[in-house]
C-alpha cells in the first residue's frame, strides 16, 4: 500500500486545497483537471493580478478577443465578460466536487473591482452582477474586508449570494467579518432563502503580515528582535481560528446553524512564502486544522506535494504561544493595528493596480484586434 501523498494527508487533516490561479490555458489543457486528480485541489481562488498575468500571456484570449473588438465592446465590459467566462468554465470542472460535498468545495471566486473597494452600494450592485453573469450555483463573489465592504457583504448574504470575503489582516476586522456574515443570514432566513445554500469563506492573509513586522523587526535590529522573525504570519493566523472556534459556538451562531446554516470557514491566502530563509511549506503545514481552507500558488502547491511533513491539527493547542508572540512583538514597540491598517490600504491598492494593468492589457488585445 503506498503511502498518502502530503496533499492528501492535509485533505484527511480536513483542509481544503484551493489553487490560487486561473487562466484559460489552465482549462483547456486539462491542467485543472490533472491539479484536481493529481493533487487534491478541491477549489480556485482569483483577483485581478491572476487576471492580468492569464491576460497577459494569453493568445488562448484571441479569438474572444476579437468576437469583442468587432463588437465595439468597451474594455470594462470585455474584462467582464472574458473574466466571467473563465469562472464559470472553471466552475463546470468543480460541478461535482460542489456535489459531493454538498456545496462545501468545489468553488470558483471572482472578485468585485477592486476600486469599489470603499463603496458598499456599488460593490453589492456588481456582486449581483457577477453571480448573475457567471449564473453557477458554486460561485464565490469576492468582496473586500473594508469597512465598507462589510456593509455590502451583509446585503450580499441576505440576497442568498454566496461569498469569499478577502484582503482581512486583523483578528478585530475578522470579528467584524463574521457578525457581517451572521447579519447576512438573519436578513436571509427573513426574506426565506434556503440558508443551506449559502457559504461563505474568510479570507485571512498570512505571508505579508510577517513580510511588514519582519521589515519593522529588522530595523530594531536587536537578538531579541530578530529571533521574532517570520512568526507573525503564523502565530495571527492561529488566532484567527481561536475567532473561528468562538463565534460559531455562540448561541447567535447556533440558533442560524440548526436553520441549515453553515460556518464561515478560515481561508489562509498569502501563503506563497515571501523570505527565502523560510520552509516554503510553512504557511500550509504549521495552519493545518479542520475546516479550514489553503489557498496556495502553484509553486506552494508543487512544493507541499513533493516535501510538505504533514503532521496532524497543527494548530490545535496553539493559541497560548501565539498570542505570546504577537505580545512580544507588540514589546517591540511594533503597533499590530497599524501594521494590519497599513496591509489592507496597502492590499486594495495593490489590486487596483493590478486592475488598471488588467484594462491595459485588453484595451491593447481589442485595439490589435480591429
Amino acid at each position: 500500500m503506498t503511502e498518502a501523498t502530503p496533499t492528501q494527508q492535509l485533505s484527511d487533516v480536513g483542509v481544503s486545497i484551493w489553487l490560487d490561479d486561473l487562466s484559460r490555458s489552465r482549462i483547456s489543457s486539462g491542467g485543472l483537471q490533472k491539479l484536481i486528480a493529481e493533487k487534491n485541489v478541491v477549489g480556485v481562488t482569483t483577483n485581478p493580478s491572476i487576471f492580468a498575468a492569464a491576460l497577459a500571456n494569453g493568445e488562448s484570449y484571441a479569438e474572444q478577443v476579437a468576437v469583442l473588438a468587432k463588437a465595439g465592446t468597451d474594455v470594462t465590459t470585455a474584462v467582464f465578460e472574458i473574466t466571467t467566462d473563465d469562472v464559470a468554465a472553471a466552475s463546470d470542472i468543480f460541478k461535482p466536487i460542489y456535489d459531493a460535498t454538498a456545496g462545501f468545495d468545489g468553488r470558483v471566486s471572482i472578485e468585485v473591482e477592486p476600486g469599489l473597494a470603499h463603496d458598499a452600494q456599488g460593490t453589492i450592485d456588481q456582486a449581483k452582477a457577477l453571480h448573475a453573469k457567471v449564473d453557477r450555483e458554486n460561485v464565490l463573489i469576492k468582496i473586500p474586508a473594508t469597512v465598507e465592504g462589510l456593509e455590502a457583504i451583509t446585503a450580499t448574504i441576505a440576497a442568498g449570494i454566496s461569498v469569499n470575503v478577502t484582503l482581512i489582516f486583523s483578528l478585530e476586522r475578522y470579528r467584524d467579518v463574521i457578525n457581517a456574515y451572521l447579519a447576512g443570514l438573519e436578513q436571509a432566513k427573513e426574506a426565506g432563502h434556503d440558508l443551506s445554500k449559502i457559504h461563505s469563506v474568510a479570507s485571512f492573509f498570512v505571508s505579508r503580515v510577517d513580510t511588514e513586522i519582519d521589515k519593522r523587526l529588522e530595523a530594531i535590529g536587536t537578538d531579541e528582535a530578530l529571533a521574532l522573525k517570520s512568526k507573525a504570519g503564523v502565530a495571527n493566523a492561529q488566532l484567527a481560528y481561536e475567532v473561528y472556534e468562538q463565534a460559531f459556538d455562540t448561541e447567535r451562531a447556533k440558533l442560524l446553524l440548526a436553520a441549515g446554516a453553515n460556518k464561515q470557514r478560515p481561508l489562509w491566502a498569502s501563503t506563497g512564502v515571501k523570505d527565502p530563509s523560510v520552509p516554503d511549506t510553512t504557511y500550509v503545514v504549521e495552519l493545518a486544522a479542520p475546516e479550514v481552507v489553503n489557498t496556495m500558488p502553484e509553486k506552494t502547491l508543487d512544493a507541499t506535494f513533493d516535501h510538505g511533513k504533514v503532521t496532524g491539527n497543527t494548530i490545535a493547542g496553539s493559541y497560548a504561544a501565539a498570542n505570546k508572540v504577537l505580545d512580544a512583538i507588540g514589546a517591540q514597540g511594533i503597533s499590530y493595528a497599524e501594521v494590519t491598517e497599513l496591509l489592507e490600504k496597502e492590499g486594495v491598492e495593490k489590486f487596483i493596480v493590478s486592475w488598471n494593468e488588467l484594462l491595459d492589457t485588453v484595451t491593447t488585445a481589442l485595439d490589435a484586434a480591429k
